[in-house]
């Protein structure tokens, strides 16, 4: 692990910041370099979204009807990406509580750095394992035939919205594994991740589910991502006549605007709180 040697506290708004971020980064490498001594669990990290993929694209859905005639597995892929968004909430979950209960985060918290430093360099380690997820889907939805169809500006959009997404939701595993602090706990929460990502319209049509269940499918921001991303790309989609599926772009980019208002200074308050 690094250590951070700092005369105290800069003064100066500039000066602030810029420690701010020197100490976000080096705590960001920290995390990278544990990478290089788990390979088995990032390997399992870039392989999960491609299994469900070949899963549900293969085995489970492969003759279910697309609205207009298009191909389920083109579908598919856009909607695979943005799961895999919502369910890095819980590796950066178990991540948090572990350095909780093990004492680095103390550790950290007695040491002469940026008290945001320690949950940014969490995000933007996650942020960055989260691109190599995307790029690893990407390529095998190539691979099966899957088409890039609205040209390179809408493409990389897509691919910023589902990024913005992933920002969103690691800061509510922030804040959980500051809450729980318990790698045992976790797995309580993590069951949850599943009907969450599964009630949207990632694999099936929000029409086709009970009226109760509906409204909550389109109005997740799962959903709204998904559908975005699907646009973007030029991919088939569900369609719909509710206002959340006519205005998906709209809803991908504020979805996650409000979560990380929400929970991005939640998560630096507890960190501050945390007894030593």
């Amino acid at each position: 692990m690094t250590t951070l040697i700092h005369p105290g506290p800069p003064t100066g708004l500039f000066a602030r910041v810029r420690w701010a971020v020197t100490d976000s980064w080096t705590l960001t490498a920290r995390e990278t370099s544990h990478w290089l001594r788990q390979p088995f669990e990032v390997a399992v990290g870039l392989l999960f979204p491609i299994m469900f993929f070949l899963m549900f694209g293969y085995l489970i859905g492969g003759d279910m009807p697309v609205p207009g005639g298009g191909d389920y597995r083109e579908l598919l892929v856009p909607g695979t990406l943005a799961m895999t968004m919502m369910f890095g909430v819980e590796s950066t979950m178990t991540a948090m509580a572990a350095d909780a209960s093990k004492g680095v985060t103390d550790r950290f918290r007695s040491m002469p750095m940026a008290q945001s430093a320690v949950v940014m360099g969490r995000s933007l380690a996650d942020l960055f394992q989260s691109s190599l997820s995307l790029v690893a889907l990407v390529l095998c939805g190539l691979l099966t035939g899957w088409t890039w169809k609205e040209g390179i500006g809408p493409g990389l959009l897509a691919l910023v919205l589902l990024l913005w997404l992933r920002f969103a939701m690691l800061w509510i595993g922030v804040y959980l594994g500051l809450v729980i602090r318990s790698t045992q706990a976790t797995a309580a929460v993590q069951i949850l991740i599943f009907p969450l990502a599964f009630l949207s319209n990632v694999f099936s049509a929000p029409e086709s589910m009970p009226a109760w269940i509906r409204p909550i499918a389109e109005w997740n921001p799962l959903s709204a991502t998904a559908a975005a991303a699907r646009e973007l790309f030029g991919s088939p989609g569900w369609g719909g006549d509710s206002w959340a599926a006519g205005h998906s772009l709209l809803l991908a980019a504020l979805w996650p605007l409000v979560i990380t208002v929400v929970f991005l200074p939640l998560s630096v308050r507890r960190y501050r709180r945390l007894s030593r």
